[in-house]
């Protein structure tokens, strides 16, 4: 990193018409905070991402659901302005401000118009530094968490995922629904969410990624306005998880034609040498839609299921390979049998040579799909940074995945897979499944 004489790094997406090529600069403020700039003068449009490390697994265990309930007030007044204020002032200047929160960061998104820049920082800077919590808003958006969490309540989805997760790690933040209890939601005020922004968003936990009509002078300006009504704070450190999902089948009875399983086991970090041939072989597996030799078991050949998934999952403090299917009550546990038997089958046999080709072609050639916007760019390139990948690493991301041999993709899937270990959580009414865990 260094400032505006920064480090440039080229990249050619000769399959992408939309952007052919565009440089990533790594660049500092005047301030001295980090940033990564694309600049593209050609659209008359600026695309910011922050992410702050953190997210809801920063809650206090009494206060799940803080963090979701706060991000959702962030654009909902500001300083002087309250919520039609400031949705009117966003309107006259075209600027578009939204807020996040997810279990391991919580994420400020903006687009600008260059013509209208400097007011739109200023919105921006305001919406950040000085969010005003004022009731009507609070009230508003408390109703809506309420109602998501009635619905999910019923949802066989939603109840699959929820149970999953507390089952899995019952000690851990992740295993707490990050929407929070009606009792929760209901307790929150103004001093709580205060609060909760002081702690979820502070610059030293901002990554930043700028891709528009801007250029390094002007960009290190817009980092250091954003920023400065932030506390510091302190960088937020990761603890793995020591809970690991327990294996066997839990069912949860609900009176439904349909039922609805989640299934994982321990996963494999994205720093780990066979993380990419895992990657190829899950495509394969079942991350490939319908060429995936789930879909083709379970679907086409049996006809027992429309959808069946698998794919990694990465967090900061855990990692996860996941998967699920939904059927008919009666045919969940030959669906659940078939994935088992190909999970071992795969873990056992590997991939083909043809398998490989297809995985390869499909996950090359798509890759340049994913920056044919600048907000598309913008977000990618906010991921790069906060999972700590490199500013090379979309120019090196498809040699690595070309790199993949057979041996690597077996050696990945015998590391990986194990059907006996696998945590099964299963929604409905399931006949002929028998629950082998409490």
């Amino acid at each position: 990193m260094r400032s505006f004489g920064a480090a440039v790094f080229g990249l050619t997406l000769i399959s992408s018409p939309a952007l052919a090529d565009f440089q990533i600069q790594d660049l500092s403020s005047p301030n001295g905070k980090s940033f990564w700039l694309v600049e593209e003068p050609s659209i008359p449009i600026v695309a910011i991402e922050i992410g702050f490390k953190g997210g809801s697994r920063l809650d206090p265990r009494e206060q799940t659901g803080l963090s979701k309930f706060t991000m959702g007030l962030m654009n909902e007044g500001s300083g002087d302005l309250d919520a039609v204020a400031f949705s009117t002032r966003a309107d006259e200047i075209s600027a578009r401000i939204g807020f996040q929160s997810g279990a391991d960061k919580v994420e400020v998104s903006a687009r600008f118009l260059a013509e209208t820049l400097d007011d739109s920082i200023d919105l921006l800077a305001l919406a950040m530094a000085e969010p005003r919590f004022d009731a009507e808003p609070i009230e508003r958006v408390r109703k809506q968490i309420l109602s998501g969490i009635a619905q999910d309540e019923t949802d066989p989805n939603a109840i699959a995922q929820k149970t999953w997760w507390e089952r899995a790690f019952p000690n851990h933040s992740y295993g707490v629904d990050s929407s929070g209890t009606v009792e929760q939601v209901n307790s929150f005020g103004p001093d709580d969410f205060r609060t909760a922004h002081q702690r979820l968003m502070t610059s030293s936990n901002a990554f930043i990624t700028i891709v528009g009509a801007i250029t390094p002078e002007q960009a290190g300006t817009l980092v250091d306005k954003v920023l400065a009504g932030l506390p510091e704070g302190e960088p937020v450190q990761n603890n793995p998880a020591e809970d690991q999902p327990p294996p066997g089948i839990f069912v949860v009875k609900q009176d439904v034609p349909q039922s609805v399983a989640i299934f994982g086991h321990k996963g494999m970090k994205r720093d780990d040498p066979d993380f990419f041939a895992a990657y190829v072989m899950n495509y394969v597996l079942g991350g490939g839609g319908f060429s995936s030799r789930l879909t083709e078991e379970v679907r086409e050949k049996r006809g027992l299921a429309y959808s069946v998934y698998s794919y990694l999952s990465v967090y900061d403090e855990v990692e996860l390979y996941m998967g699920g299917v939904q059927t008919a009550n009666e045919r969940i546990g030959e669906s659940l049998d078939v994935i088992k038997a190909e999970w071992a089958r795969m873990a056992a046999e590997g991939l083909t040579e043809e398998d490989l080709q297809k995985a390869k072609t499909y996950l090359t050639g798509s890759f340049p799909l994913r920056f044919d916007s600048n907000s598309k760019i913008a977000n990618y390139l906010l991921f790069v940074q906060m999972e700590d990948l490199g500013i090379d690493y979309i120019n090196t991301r498809n040699g690595r995945v070309e790199a993949v041999t057979l041996e690597d993709a077996k050696r990945a899937a015998q590391r990986l897979l194990d059907p006996e270990a696998l945590s099964i959580v299963v929604v409905g009414d399931p006949q002929g499944l028998e629950a082998t865990a409490n």
